[in-house]
């Protein structure tokens, strides 16, 4: 299972996705779900992925490949805006599991995939959206500036009281790694690392890009005292009078 997260917000953008692919007694697979492209001064443009790793390690490298070539086909270096970027994706991801998606299904695999696509192009703002798994995809707006794939439940509460666009990145940043940690609590299937990448609007280059792992003492203090905070939080409420 996995677990991203992205945001959109005045002050720029948050990426983060854990690394955890098979979770089990003696097996844990770990491959990164994010992947960076960038040209400085022009665009940044960052993915997440969730679902079948195949079908999306495979559609991100379509789009990495027809990128590099050159060609005049539209690709991630001229399209013109993030709408178009989130049609490219969308396609790559189409004709993927067009192509690999009967054979999964002949051995019962499930060749379901979700991306978040996001950053800036020069001349447009930044901007925010999530490819479903059949192509189409839908644009963060904002009422609803972020986006989560993957297993989300443990994590969105968090999120739900305490990001709006106007949050700083910093705090917002904090408050990305608390629903990383609420989610691991939960769910032995979303695991450290975790991939962070955080975008200042119209820089046109990441302000952070870290991995963040189970040493990293930022992480410790936030694991140790949200837990600590909450528990207090809960004995200091009355009990219930019902008797």
């Amino acid at each position: 299972m996995t677990y991203c997260v992205a945001m959109s917000l005045d002050a720029g953008m948050i990426f983060a996705s854990d690394s955890r692919t098979n979770a089990g007694v003696d097996q844990v697979g770990k491959f990164s779900k994010m992947r960076v492209f960038i040209r400085e001064a022009d665009r940044v443009i960052v993915t997440l992925s969730s679902g079948n790793l195949s079908i999306t390690q495979n559609a991100l490298n379509t789009l990495d490949q027809r990128a590099r070539s050159g060609d005049a086909q539209p690709n991630l270096w001229n399209a013109g805006s993030l709408f178009d970027i989130a049609r490219l994706v969308g396609d790559a991801l189409r004709e993927v599991k067009l192509r690999d998606g009967p054979y999964l299904l002949q051995n019962n695999i499930d060749s379901h995939a979700n991306f978040i696509v996001g950053g800036q192009v020069r001349g447009e703002p930044p901007r925010l959206f999530e490819v479903y798994s059949e192509g189409n995809f839908i644009e963060a707006t904002a009422d609803t500036c972020y986006f989560q794939i993957g297993e989300s439940k443990y994590g969105k509460p968090v999120i739900d009281r305490v990001i709006k666009r106007s949050t700083g990145l910093l705090e917002a940043t904090k408050c990305t790694i608390v629903s990383f940690d609420s989610t691991m609590r939960s769910n032995i299937s979303v695991g450290l690392p975790i991939d962070l990448a955080v975008y200042e609007t119209d820089s046109l280059r990441l302000k952070l890009q870290k991995r963040i792992e189970e040493t990293d003492p930022y992480f410790q203090m936030i694991h140790t005292q949200w837990g600590e905070g909450l528990r207090a939080v809960f004995a200091q409420l009355p009990n219930p009078e019902w008797t």
